[in-house]
């Protein structure tokens, strides 16, 4: 140890930030090591580990896809001067066995076939030449703090190119840059830290990162704008938000005027708070001609995080209206409706955008006679790409050993593999039970019930309990009405809402028989999807600059006091401290 002292300190003097380790704990997450000093100066935040584990696997699929998407289009305009000349042409068409105006690799002895090899030549040269090559990605980590993020992409991602981390905090750039270099010059040569604000780094960089990730302490909302327009075309944007209590509708006007939306608060919150954010990103990218195209979403922890493509045109920017839709949640039952601002009619080969049909609701509730909250607009379109999600799946499944969070983001990653995608938020089928006052069902006789009535029915990754349907809601209630007739409930009020529901007969005779498809494939394998914490006290920590007391007890674990003195863990000012003291207990 003494000699790997000696040696770190030789580097640190090399590249002038000489500092005493043994102020330092030295944190390795993954490939990487930081060092972090003990009056808490930069944040780092343990629980995220699964936030940057599944970044790291959906970063390498997107280099793995990018390199696709760039030989793809070279396939298909080596085949576009042939056809070219095909369309024109009055000579008679080549034999069955050629390829491109050639046959079997040759040219024809005919004065023509061999004009149509010269234009197939040409332009496949010039294409080599006029064809950029691939170059390495390059990422932006917009609020970098101790450049942990940063420095596990460099070391952990293959084909990766320069990665950039920026912070406004001194103190964060120059623990930065003192991690940077405690990790070896393979660090050293891809990762590069910058003090500036995020805001106008990414505002003065425009369409100059292949990805650009935003993990805000708080709301991410201010940085949207300059974020949408740094991604090149086609790049991806990665955005996290911690700010759940707005999301969920505990502050809905704040909500409204951070990101545009109204939320409600249901079971189905969390889902709502990814979709709030992916409608407010579509937002700002639609100012700049842009569109998103949704990867990966996820609920964890305490936190969203959603993965999007950034693509510009014009004319598919216009679709955004199909994809954003108001909600209509009755006040008394756990109906909720979904109203589409937009529409389209075809006609002649041309498309007309409109507004959407409405109202989708009557004044008073169909199932319960109750009035509706309306909230959004949300997105409504799918919120993952399952292609994407198989493929990261995968990935991460044979890379297990290299991401220190695998049990975690790989049970996410199968519930979110069996997820419904174009069904949005979820019923809750306690919340139905509360309603009508009744025992409830278990979750495979329910799906089963749904299944048998011709409809998909699936779990969601954002509750354990939640329930994705396609069935409307009155197909619900009726099965719903059918288990009450054999599970008799005590009479209530007339004017509940369950009292009202089950008033009426069911349409729908309910068929609770076992179906095939009741339970997943994961859960027909007992594979765990829904793993606890694996340490108490997980969660959000300090923001960086505050001092650790005792009143942090119940948010890190008395561990986490170790070493604080008295005065340390009281900060409570004089005056409210006295007059704590003066006043007389109450036996």
């Amino acid at each position: 140890m003494g000699g790997e002292k000696t040696g770190e300190e030789e580097q640190k003097a090399s590249k002038g930030t000489s500092f005493d380790i043994n102020d330092f704990t030295i944190i390795k997450e993954g490939e990487a090591e930081i060092l972090m000093h003990t009056k808490n100066a930069v944040f780092y935040n343990k629980a995220q580990v699964n936030n940057r584990d599944l970044s790291i696997a959906v970063l390498r699929a997107f280099i793995s896809k990018r390199k696709q998407e760039h030989e793809a289009p070279t396939s298909r305009r080596k085949k576009t001067p042939a056809k070219l000349q095909e369309t024109p042409s009055s000579e008679p068409e080549a034999p069955a066995d050629s390829v491109n105006g050639t046959v079997n690799g040759k040219c024809e002895v005919s004065e023509p076939p061999q004009e149509s090899c010269r234009i197939l030549e040409e332009p496949l040269e010039t294409q080599e030449k006029v064809r950029k090559e691939l170059k390495p990605p390059r990422v932006l980590e917009a609020l970098s703090a101790s450049g942990l993020r940063a420095l596990r992409y460099a070391r952990e991602v293959e084909g990766i190119g320069k990665v950039v981390a920026v912070d406004n905090d001194p103190a964060s750039v120059e623990a930065c840059k003192r991690n940077i270099a405690f990790n070896g010059s393979a660090a050293s040569a891809k990762v590069e830290s910058e003090l500036a604000d995020a805001r106008v780094y990414m505002l003065t960089h425009p369409n100059e990162f292949d990805m650009v990730d935003l993990d805000p302490y708080g709301s991410p909302s201010v940085f949207l704008d300059s974020a949408i327009q740094s991604v090149v075309d086609g790049g991806m944007l990665m955005c996290t938000a911690t700010d759940m209590a707005v999301l969920c509708g505990g502050n809905g006007e704040v909500c409204y005027s951070k990101y545009g939306s109204y939320p409600l608060r249901g079971k189905y919150c969390h889902e709502m708070a990814l979709r709030i954010l992916l409608a407010c990103i579509e937002s700002h990218a639609n100012r700049y001609k842009r569109y998103i195209v949704p990867v990966l979403s996820v609920q964890m922890d305490f936190y969203v995080r959603v993965f999007v493509r950034v693509y510009t045109s014009a004319s598919a920017m216009k679709n955004t209206p199909l994809k954003l839709s108001y909600i209509y949640q009755c006040v008394g039952c756990d109906s909720f409706h979904l109203q589409p601002i937009g529409r389209t009619v075809s006609k002649n080969n041309s498309v007309r955008y409109l507004p959407g049909f409405g109202p989708v609701v009557p004044q008073a509730c169909s199932d319960c006679g109750k009035s509706y909250n309306m909230g959004g607009p949300i997105w409504s379109a799918p919120i993952h790409d399952q292609e994407w999600v198989t493929s990261i799946l995968e990935d991460v499944k044979i890379m297990k050993d290299r991401y220190p969070a695998y049990e975690r983001i790989s049970a996410v990653l199968t519930t979110i593999s069996e997820e419904l995608p174009d069904v949005p938020l979820f019923l809750s089928l306690h919340n139905l039970c509360a309603t009508l006052k009744c025992t409830s069902p278990s979750a495979v006789i329910f799906r089963s019930a749904v299944i048998n009535a011709g409809y998909r029915i699936s779990g969601t990754h954002v509750n354990p309990l939640g329930l994705k349907s396609d069935a409307p809601m009155d197909v619900i209630w009726d099965i719903m009405r059918c288990w009450v007739k054999n599970h008799p409930v005590k009479a209530q009020a007339p004017d509940q809402a369950g009292s009202v529901i089950l008033a009426k007969e069911p349409t729908l005779e309910a068929n609770f028989a076992r179906a095939a498809a009741s339970l997943s494939k994961a859960q027909a394998k007992k594979v765990a999807r829904f793993l606890p914490n694996p340490e108490r006290h997980w969660g959000p920590k300090l923001r960086a600059g505050r001092t650790i007391t005792s009143k942090h007890v119940s948010l890190l674990g008395p561990e986490a006091l170790k070493g604080i003195s008295k005065d340390e863990g009281d900060d409570e000012p004089e005056a409210k401290r006295k007059k704590t003291d003066d006043t007389p207990s109450i036996s």
